[in-house]
């Protein structure tokens, strides 16, 4: 195996992440990714996208690729860069070079954040041609048979300046996402903090009622990872109150009538 091909090795997921089904999301994207079609992962923040997208590169045996979007993010970051080494000059590949030329998920995460003249460098990877230019080195690349393309973003954001193009869009297939039914919560809560039910259940409905507010003022509801993080905290034994206060009361706004909002919430199962 070549030293670059080794660079692909490292992104491999090596142990099962911790993923509950919620739906049928599994058996979709082992059939985009049979069928060689690109997917977008759409739903609110912390609701599973990331671990989603984990559990199945460890399913699939590919390495995983993945690449925060934000508004500096250039095409040379994606594809790759001329470097200067040790007095020679050296062609580096960039994270969506190295997964379409040796195979595996590239997985960028909230690419509606990316500036629109970089997401235009994928269109060629996602129709029949599957096929990357790299104008700097002039070198066509033909994706690897188990590339696939991923990328997600939270449509609860989008607005005029950060609406992902419809060029792009209808480009990819979809599987949709949202906060996971009580029950799968619960469970999620119970394995990520080793907390026990009642107080798993107790922060699922403190969620349930929190996300209630989106639209009276609260601009995303509670995530699931915002939950988790209160139940590792109340297990290792800061008190219920101040435990949810900091992961969540604290991060969702700061808006102090929102904060009471959430607060009588918070009450209703807590004492302060």
């Amino acid at each position: 195996m070549q030293k670059k091909e080794k660079i692909i090795e490292q992104f491999k997921i090596k142990s099962k992440p911790n993923y509950i089904i919620q739906k049928n999301e599994n058996k979709l994207f082992e059939y985009a990714f049979k069928n060689k079609i690109p997917l977008i992962l759409k739903g609110p923040t912390g609701c599973g996208k990331t671990r989603f997208i984990e559990y199945m590169a460890y399913k699939l045996k590919l390495p995983l690729v993945t690449v925060s979007c934000h508004e500096d993010l250039t095409a040379s970051d994606l594809i790759g860069r001329y470097l200067f080494i040790n007095d020679e000059t050296i062609w580096e590949d960039g994270p969506l070079t190295l997964a379409v030329r040796y195979g595996g998920i590239c997985y960028l995460d909230e690419i509606v954040e990316a500036r629109k003249d970089t997401t235009v460098i994928i269109h060629s990877l996602t129709d029949d041609r599957r096929m990357l230019f790299i104008d700097k080195t002039q070198e066509v690349i033909k994706a690897h048979p188990d590339f696939l393309l991923v990328i997600s973003y939270n449509p609860g954001y989008q607005n005029i300046m950060k609406e992902l193009k419809e060029s792009t869009k209808q480009r990819f297939a979809s599987i949709n996402f949202s906060y996971p039914e009580k029950e799968i919560e619960i469970n999620i809560i119970q394995s990520e903090s080793q907390i026990d039910r009642g107080n798993a259940e107790k922060l699922t409905l403190i969620g349930e009622k929190i996300r209630n507010l989106k639209g009276f003022g609260l601009n995303e509801g509670v995530s699931t990872r915002l939950l988790v993080y209160a139940a590792r905290l109340m297990k290792t034994g800061l008190s219920p109150y101040d435990a949810i206060s900091i992961s969540i009361i604290n991060t969702l706004t700061d808006d102090e009538e929102l904060k009471k909002a959430i607060e009588e919430i918070i009450l209703m199962f807590y004492e302060k």
